[in-house]
């Protein structure tokens, strides 16, 4: 029987519970995204990843930490990175007037970024950071902002190179985000269906373009849960014409694809018809991910999470869905393979010294 363990889940506190237990045993839990409510130091954090990894070594410790707004552990120690849009201004400043210094030090800066970003996470037992941000910044997103590292496709692809670099560096692998660009909608997918209207041949231009650059870097993309209606009536992430034909088979991307948060207002919705959380996730594995997350549904009960793990194993028992070999082989690929350095060290490593002075 071919082994594939798809779901990404949360917790609901600081430690883990019974029900957290159980649910991180099943089989088809392939790992878990943390928030800012499960962070209270770097002792906790650590204890806690270190107990998470205890049940299963094979888990996934995920987390959204770009920097800027969207950083979830900024005490303790915790160097509270900079916007990404910080370095895009960096790139377009050429300080004393010698063409291109800007966009050196910027590059510089990104990989700088990128290495403590991955290191103190990797410190604390966290596996991946769902960064960068490869949208552009057309500045009419309030959702995307200064998550953004530039408008110009070249720019991001070049920052977002350079900062993955820096992660890989710490050991970590990276998640371009949100394929094949969320920056030009107004709308905010957590709340609303954003809807972009245009053609295919002007989104692979310009939004689209870092993933054609960096296919062979990104290690794992992330769709936008927005529609393209004259590209396909489903949001990319429920796509087998986003991710089959236009990522894998267009751009040759090979790493792995993660859905967006399946309970999002952009996921709730396919082919027009309201979905449950397990029909999203059938339609989202279907069309090609590797890995769907569900986020922030352990509170309370957490019924919702159990009525995700109970709906996708009664899919695999009907056929409406099977595991994939190759995608399991994906998610495991994201694991780190190297040693993190523990926190004390790594606070007196010249590199990650160098790094904090090199930062914007």
């Amino acid at each position: 029987m071919t082994f594939h363990a798809p779901l990404i889940i949360d917790i609901a506190g600081t430690t883990l519970s019974k029900t957290d237990r159980q649910r991180l045993k099943h089989p088809l839990v392939g790992g878990l995204i943390l928030f800012a409510r499960n962070w209270q130091d770097r002792a906790q954090l650590t204890a806690l990843c270190r107990s998470i990894k205890a049940l299963r070594a094979d888990l996934l410790i995920a987390v959204d930490h770009e920097g800027g707004r969207v950083q979830r552990f900024k005490t303790d120690g915790f160097t509270h990175l900079p916007p990404m849009r910080a370095l895009g201004e960096l790139w377009r400043h050429d300080g004393r007037g010698t063409p291109g210094e800007g966009a050196m030090r910027a590059t510089r800066a990104a990989t700088a970024c990128g290495y403590v970003l991955g290191a103190e996470l990797r410190a604390c037992g966290v596996d991946l950071s769902f960064t960068p941000v490869l949208d552009l910044d057309y500045g009419s997103s309030s959702v995307i902002g200064d998550r953004a590292f530039d408008a110009d496709p070249r720019v991001v692809s070049l920052l977002a190179k350079s900062l993955m670099q820096g992660l890989l560096q710490s050991g970590m692998a990276n998640c371009g985000k949100h394929f094949p660009g969320h920056g030009f909608v107004k709308a905010d997918s957590h709340t609303e269906i954003p809807v972009d209207r245009r053609s295919l041949k002007a989104i692979l231009a310009a939004d689209a373009a870092p993933y054609r650059w960096l296919g062979t870097a990104l290690t794992s993309v992330m769709p936008a849960h927005v529609i393209y209606p004259r590209v396909d009536a489903r949001p990319a992430g429920f796509s087998g014409k986003w991710l089959g034909d236009i990522l894998r088979g267009q751009l040759g991307f090979t790493g792995a694809v993660f859905s967006d948060d399946l309970s999002m207002a952009g996921a709730r919705v396919v082919d027009g018809q309201p979905v449950s959380t397990t029909q999203a996730a059938v339609a989202a594995l279907n069309a090609g991910c590797d890995l769907v997350l569900l986020c922030n549904q352990s509170l309370g009960d957490g019924a919702e999470v159990d009525a995700l793990i109970n709906g996708l194993t009664e899919a695999q028992l009907k056929g409406q869905w099977q595991p994939m070999e190759a995608s399991e082989a994906r998610r495991q690929a994201l694991l780190p393979t190297s040693p993190a350095t523990p926190w004390d060290e790594l606070m007196v490593q010249p590199g990650y010294m160098q790094a904090l002075d090199l930062l914007p």
